[in-house]
């Protein structure tokens, strides 16, 4: 894995313009989806607010002078998971409700004019994983719906189709729908770059069984969370998580071999392809100690960056943040690892 010193040395000259914004800018050309995820760099996801149920249900508001924080701590671009489904009518035309709509505008036109790239995508779509036949058509005019009302966005806005598909939507039938869904984006915003990530919840095992659709604009995202007993300790959603409090990654020699031989299949896997990769999520539950979190992060950061990865931590403000909203702290542990790490 050796360290590319080219990327390292882009990422500060690569601002988006700030010119451009909810209202125009347009995507003149075909774009080059290893220069977009240059361009992406270092980055952070801004969940728990647009994803939960309704904004707010999870304790997350999203606030416009956090994009200007996130510009200015050194990061490139937001990523927004953002759940679609529970603003949608349950009947055909499946239409999205238009002050849902309008919010979405306002984060992206918020990410513009703080110079950071900005990726939407459909999140915590849960009823297509339970059945996938029957919200198929739901999810294929939720992504038309998306398509038209952004198709004149600038650049510097990408779409993620779906986050971490797993359940009933397997590998073979994620393979069937993700090629249609790519499709129907691209009839309204052919040279969009696109983000696509694997079933089995977008991880590893999961990378190994997605087939790549025939485009010349696509990034792969991965998910990273390994060692799960380590990042996900005391998680109130996981089963049995208490029992693995205490858990420590001090950065042994087989501590790190195993992150990096797991980085290795997935750089092999996207040269194999030819196709640029993501680390959409990669994050340590706020119940590990701190010095643990840091010396964790600060490892999955430096291999990306050894290979040409962008990158979003999860997340900004919640569980595993980076920033306390209530108190307008930074950890500052994560955010040197985040942003300072070479």
């Amino acid at each position: 894995m050796k360290k590319s010193l080219f990327f390292l040395l882009l990422i500060p000259f690569l601002a988006c313009d700030a010119s451009k914004n909810v209202d125009g800018g347009g995507i003149p050309e075909p774009l080059d989806p290893f220069e977009q995820n240059i361009k992406l760099g270092r980055g952070i996801n801004l969940g728990n607010a647009l994803e939960a149920p309704s904004e707010g249900e999870w304790g997350i508001v999203l606030q416009a002078e956090w994009f200007k924080l996130i510009k200015d701590a050194g990061f490139n671009s937001v990523r927004i998971p953002i759940r679609w489904s529970a603003h949608t009518t349950d009947e055909d035309p499946y239409t999205i409700d238009e002050e849902f709509f309008e919010r979405v505008d306002w984060a992206i036109s918020q990410s513009l004019d703080n110079d950071l790239m900005v990726m939407i995508n459909i999140h915590h779509y849960e009823e297509i994983f339970d059945n996938p036949a029957q919200e198929s058509a739901k999810f294929l005019s939720i992504w038309e719906q998306i398509s038209e009302r952004y198709k004149d966005q600038p650049e510097e806005v990408l779409f993620e189709i779906l986050n971490e598909p797993h359940g009933n939507l397997t590998a073979d039938l994620w393979n069937q729908l993700l090629p249609t869904a790519l499709d129907k984006i691209r009839e309204t915003n052919p040279n969009r770059t696109v983000v696509i990530g694997a079933a089995e919840w977008g991880g590893v095992p999961g990378l190994l069984k997605l087939d790549i659709p025939d485009d010349g604009n696509l990034i792969v995202t991965v998910h990273y969370y390994e060692p799960f007993q380590f990042t996900h300790q005391g998680a109130e959603w996981v089963d049995g998580a208490d029992a693995w409090l205490g858990t420590e990654w001090v950065g042994t020699s087989t501590q790190v071999a195993a992150v990096e031989n797991h980085f290795q299949t997935i750089v092999d896997w996207g040269q194999e392809r030819g196709v640029p990769i993501n680390i959409g999520e990669f994050g340590a539950y706020s119940r590990a100690d701190s010095e643990s979190r840091g010396r964790w992060t600060e490892t999955i950061v430096s291999f990306a960056l050894e290979n040409n990865m962008s990158y979003h931590y999860w997340e900004f403000a919640s569980g595993f943040g980076i920033y306390n909203p209530n108190n307008g702290d930074w950890d500052l542990e994560l955010l040197r690892a985040l942003t300072e790490t070479e």
